[in-house]
């Protein structure tokens, strides 16, 4: 915890860096497409350090999110052999993209709505859309709605509570870090052993 403690505040002072939007945007386009840590952690971050500025930041997420959700889509439809197959055993999720991939015929939008909302691995998500080819209009729409949704939940939290918010993490920082590795790593397991 001392590290993850050590990093937040060291990911506190990045809001004051001309770069740190930047980084948001990279580490969401990312996390939906290839890279396993979600960008929740350094856009809450830097609510914390700017609370007024938590709907930007959400902005910027979502859009990196769905960026790299399409991106995702398009290693499944067009590089799954290269790319995507590579991935997916990387993170040991062949079984599961197995059976997403069977229920998509069925519920399509409801799979790229729920996972997008939730800790479940956002890139097995976009790539399994790629390769099974379900319709891109559906994906986008669902992609978007349930990026947006997620992120900007937190952000009006941060917007409306923010130096509040920032106490309590600071008091229970401990806890919350606990909390948020059990749903990450949940969503993996949810995928891996469950789907």
């Amino acid at each position: 915890m001392k590290f993850l403690k050590k990093w937040y505040d060291k990911v506190i002072k990045w809001a004051d860096s001309p770069y740190s939007e930047w980084a948001l945007f990279f580490n969401a386009f990312a996390e939906s497409s290839f890279f396993p840590v979600p960008p929740d952690i350094l856009m809450m971050a830097m609510e914390v350090a700017e609370p007024k500025k938590s709907f930007r930041f959400a902005l910027i997420t979502s859009i990196g999110s769905i960026l790299g959700g399409i991106a995702g889509y398009g290693i499944g439809y067009f590089f799954f052999n290269s790319i995507g197959k590579p991935l997916i055993e990387f993170y040991k999720l062949a079984k599961q993209f197995e059976t997403v991939g069977g229920l998509y015929s069925k519920y399509s939008a409801w799979i790229v709505g729920i996972a997008g909302f939730t800790p479940i691995p956002y890139k097995l998500i976009t790539i399994t859309s790629g390769f099974w080819k379900i319709n891109f209009g559906i994906f986008l729409i669902a992609s978007g709605f349930s990026r947006s949704a997620r992120f900007f939940l937190v952000s009006t939290l941060f917007y409306f509570f923010g130096p509040g918010i920032k106490r309590f993490i600071d008091k229970y920082f401990n806890l919350l870090s606990i909390i948020f590795m059990i749903l990450l790593v949940g969503g993996f397991i949810l995928i891996r052993y469950i789907v």
